[in-house]
């Protein structure tokens, strides 16, 4: 009878153990699903302020304004949009002055339409 007490005490953590773990965590784990958006949110957020990111940014955008002032005149307006919605990401303070002022000039041509 001793033995029998003893398992059944055993089953009876177990299951229990079980329950709470199913109680804290939930069928859809919704501890998982608060924390994890704001984890990745600060990660995104330490990504975004590493130099090798900005550098690529930076780089990029170049990139653009180099193929901007090959294009024809129907690519250009095209071309455009997509330059100043990537630079809408980045902080301008920390572009080059030439970019800058790229990119201002892209903003007041879109004003002007």
């Amino acid at each position: 009878m001793n033995k029998l007490k003893i398992f059944s005490i055993v089953i009876l953590v177990v299951i229990s153990s079980f329950g709470l773990i199913w109680l804290i965590e939930g069928n859809d784990f919704f501890l998982y699903k608060y924390f994890a958006p704001k984890e990745e949110n600060v990660r995104r957020e330490v990504f975004e302020n590493t130099k090798s990111y900005k550098d690529g940014m930076v780089q990029e955008l170049q990139n653009m304004q180099f193929e901007y002032i090959k294009a024809d005149s129907t690519h250009k307006t095209a071309l455009a949009s997509i330059i100043l919605h990537r630079a809408a990401e980045i902080d301008e303070t920390k572009l080059p002055q030439d970019l800058r002022t790229f990119i201002d000039k892209l903003k007041d041509e879109q004003k002007s339409k």
